[in-house]
């Protein structure tokens, strides 16, 4: 067992290190990538997110522990590691984990693309009519764009870009003297290159292309050495959140992140010496943050080589969106609809379009008189905010609560905001010193009996692009207590309003930790008593030590713990006495499990919940979060059935073991039950059955 779980156990309680946790899920998604299962293509994309996830883990998590040492702080965490020994055991982990990725891409994934007629090949390999090919788009459209930047006393080693692949050259004259450039490969420029080819499907590198005609950038010296390298600098944003200008304060501090200190320094595992010893002093780097790759730098890029068009049949089946929802099926108009009965989707397997038309319906429909709305993450390309403007040019009073601090989606929310604020929206930031994650979207309509609040909340954001592969839910309803509670919360978040006594929302950060504590002690308290209790909840991370503390009770007590965590896990389950009664599954499959549903048996008379907040101390503390209850029948009883496909899916699933390893669950004897394409033929199932269902009406009524 490793060490860290035995300090962390101590005479408290087990408690598995968050940044620990956190790489043996990236270690999953990479062991997706490794599976012959998968289609090719899919391989390809799970080990470009093993490469984007860790860039942003370096860049944020890694970083904070580096800031933690470099300030001195000595405090073990709860696991019982200080963040030296934390360092030490990412850095082992990491350059592992490197390792591993360029074994996957060598020996797993390339030969067999070479088998599927998909090459990718160096200049050498390269036939005359490529060379001619490469040539000439070296000539027409690289070279134009380069930029070769020499060092030395005259001119300092240049400010490059997080994240950017560079060369490094060192070059020497005909005096023997050696001197030193850097040059970044143009990320305006595809990274790979289709050839010129008969039979085969042949790509090349733009660095490659690049690093054949290098003489041709010295002229004047001789080419001894190159060597491509990247660098990842500390990304973590520190904003003063007491500014007269929020917005401006956070448009400076982007500028900084991209000046923030090299904490990652990859070079190709053929840098020679001098190069090596060249960019340790330039960039100031300690040998533990170097990593030397036997392959392309950047794996990020074969994200979109995996979407090359022509190579669809080495991708997964899609999973393709059932339009309209079932729950809208023959709804033409979606207030009335929601007037009826509450009203539920399920991402992506129903189409987000219910999500758009709600708001491009509130945007046009005279009786309307106002839309508030939470956004955190929107694509680059929104028709919600598209919406929204259309709204406030129609004369409705718009309210959007952007949130500028969603990490690494600043400056698109920025653009946003700009744009809403311009077209007469009135736009908000959220509350000093809280993210607001909450999803939610009121919309206040005059009606013949009076106001009337419809609102839609959900698990995920408002992103039309992310709602195609992250799975999520969302409720539709125009409940009365559920609108008054959705009028307080922005109040909140635009005003000086005090946190209301809620009706039914439960809302952090006041009110969701004491809500899901109470709720654990209720089960605690009726399996003594003899009812029925039980907890099963699905969430993205679980790290918050007293959620951790009380699951430890519920176990003690006999409680029968599910639970189903995609991420980070710091509760560790199985263990006798502590958290024998406690299960964790992870599932990992072709689409991003994102919904947050929390299930409470309740001495027999089990409760629903389902919301934005994962078991973390910022989405329970630090966040405006949102988590609704499911009192519609009908949905209640779907939402266990989604619960229980969740829980017995073994294609996708791994469970955790005691010593906090993960495998995947046994098959041996059952069917196979992959949850992700079975809620995709339960989309298509219901939406039949409501066609049909209409086509036996409209005939009943012909007769």
């Amino acid at each position: 067992m490793d060490d860290h779980i035995i300090k962390g156990r101590g005479k408290k309680f087990p408690y598995n290190n968050r940044q620990i946790s956190w790489m043996d899920f990236n270690s999953r998604v990479m062991e997706e990538a490794f599976e012959k299962e998968n289609p090719v293509m899919e391989r390809v994309n799970f080990l470009s997110i093993t490469a984007s996830n860790l860039d942003e883990f370096i860049m944020v998590r890694v970083a904070g522990v580096l800031d933690q040492i470099e300030h001195g702080t000595k405090e073990n965490d709860l696991s019982g590691l200080s963040p030296k020994q934390q360092y030490a055991r990412l850095s082992e982990k990491i350059h592992e984990f490197s390792e591993k990725q360029y074994s996957c891409l060598n020996h797993s994934i390339l030969p067999v693309l070479k088998k599927h007629g998909i090459r990718f090949l160096k200049t050498k390999e390269l036939s005359d009519k490529q060379r001619a090919f490469t040539d000439k788009y070296f000539d027409k459209v690289i070279f134009p764009v380069l930029t070769p930047m020499a060092v030395d006393p005259s001119r300092p080693f240049p400010l490059l870009l997080n994240k950017s692949l560079n060369l490094a050259i060192r070059l020497m004259n005909d005096e023997k003297e050696t001197f030193f450039a850097v040059m970044q490969v143009p990320s305006v420029l595809p990274r790979f290159i289709e050839l010129p080819s008969e039979g085969e499907r042949d790509f090349v590198l733009l660095e490659n292309i690049i690093t054949s005609r290098l003489d041709e950038l010295f002229e004047l010296f001789k080419i001894k050495s190159y060597c491509p390298f990247r660098i990842t600098r500390d990304s973590d944003l520190d904003i003063d959140e007491d500014t007269d200008d929020l917005l401006s304060e956070i448009e400076k501090s982007i500028k900084q992140r991209r000046r923030g200190k090299p904490i990652r320094l990859e070079i190709s595992s053929k840098c020679d010496k001098q190069l090596r010893e060249f960019l340790i002093e330039m960039l100031d780097v300690d040998e533990s943050e170097i990593y030397e790759c036997r392959g392309p730098l950047d794996l990020t890029f074969l994200s979109k080589f995996a979407k090359i068009p022509g190579c669809e049949s080495l991708c997964f089946k899609p999973i393709n969106p059932v339009s309209p929802c079932p729950d809208f099926y023959g709804c033409t108009d979606i207030f009335k609809a929601i007037r009826e009965k509450d009203r539920f989707v399920h991402h992506p397997y129903e189409s987000f379009d219910s999500v758009l038309n709600f708001v491009k319906e509130a945007a046009r429909d005279e009786k309307v008189l106002a839309i508030k709305m939470t956004l955190y993450r929107v694509s680059g390309n929104s028709p919600i905010v598209a919406a929204l403007i259309k709204a406030a040019e129609n004369g409705k009073q718009v309210t959007v609560l952007v949130e500028l601090k969603a990490r690494f989606d600043e400056e698109n929310n920025i653009h946003w905001a700009k744009k809403l604020e311009k077209a007469g929206c009135h736009v908000v930031y959220g509350l000093s010193g809280l993210k607001t994650h909450c999803k939610i979207c009121l919309v206040v309509r005059s009606e013949e009996d009076g106001i009337r609040r419809y609102l839609h909340m959900g698990t995920g954001n408002y992103n039309d692009s992310t709602a195609r592969f992250y799975t999520d839910m969302g409720l539709f309803t125009c409940r009365e207590e559920f609108g008054e509670d959705a009028s307080s919360l922005f109040n909140v978040l635009t005003g000086y309003s005090i946190p209301p006594q809620y009706n039914k929302f439960i809302v952090a950060p006041h009110g969701m930790r004491t809500f899901f504590e109470d709720k654990i002690r209720r089960e605690i308290e009726n399996a003594k008593a003899g009812l029925p209790s039980g907890i099963t909840v699905k969430i993205n991370s679980l790290v918050d030590p007293q959620i951790i503390r009380l699951l430890y009770e519920a176990s003690k007590a006999d409680v029968p713990v599910r639970l189903i965590v995609r991420g980070i896990c710091c509760l560790i389950p199985g263990i006798e006495k502590t958290s024998e009664n406690i299960v964790v599954h992870s599932i990992v499959g072709q689409l991003l499990e994102h919904s947050r549903m929390f299930r409470f048996e309740n001495g027999g008379e089990p409760q629903m919940y389902l919301g934005s907040a994962d078991w973390m101390p910022r989405n329970l503390d630090r966040r405006v979060e949102l988590v609704f209850p499911v009192e519609d029948e009908d949905i209640h009883r779907r939402c266990d059935e989604i619960l229980e496909i969740l829980w017995k899916d073994n294609v996708n699933t791994r469970i955790q073991l005691p010593d906090t390893d993960y495998i995947m669950v046994g098959r041996r004897g059952k069917k196979s039950l992959n949850c992700q394409t079975e809620f995709a033929a339960l989309a298509k199932k219901a939406l039949k059955k409501k066609v049909a269902e209409a086509a036996a009406n409209e005939a009943e009524q012909h007769n």
